[in-house]
């Protein structure tokens, strides 16, 4: 199925890039979230004539993602969690817990934005963790996970 991207997608390409993608990525997601729309000649025309209004839009989203992150990173946030003597937490931080932690430090973030690549935290101590908040807006936050 040939798609045309209405914003950056990763692994996939920019905006306005003509793409060929499975049938059912594109019919069940890209399109219904209003990610890309079908290569059609007249998707093609409208699109080329919306494209500076697309270009200065996803301009703005990540202009408003950075600012986020600027006051994202410079945040220190600490969660006490219940732990054995060896430092092992009884469960897990993971993201739901670390978007509440740093919404009540003042940041709002979701729990879609915070990126864990080895999983849950479930040890003690002090971790950097990746958020991304736009497709090309990545920073860090730094958390401490102390013994309560």
């Amino acid at each position: 199925m040939e798609i045309i991207l209405l914003e950056k997608a990763r692994n996939l390409g920019d905006l306005g890039d003509q793409v060929s993608v499975k049938a059912g990525y594109g019919r069940n997601f890209l399109i219904p979230q209003g990610k890309a729309v079908p290569a059609t000649k007249d998707n093609v025309k409208h699109f080329e004539s919306r494209r500076a209004e697309l270009e200065k839009k996803a301009s703005e989203g990540k202009a408003v993602a950075e600012g986020r992150l600027e006051k994202l990173e410079q945040l220190s946030i600490t969660i006490a969690a219940n732990s054995g003597e060896e430092g092992k937490l009884f469960g897990s931080i993971g993201t739901r817990d670390l978007a509440m932690a740093i919404t009540e430090a003042g940041a709002p973030i979701e729990k879609a934005e915070i990126r864990l690549p080895q999983g849950a935290i479930r040890l003690v101590g002090d971790y950097e963790i990746a958020i991304q908040l736009h497709s090309e807006v990545v920073g860090v936050v730094k958390v401490a996970i102390v013994a309560e």
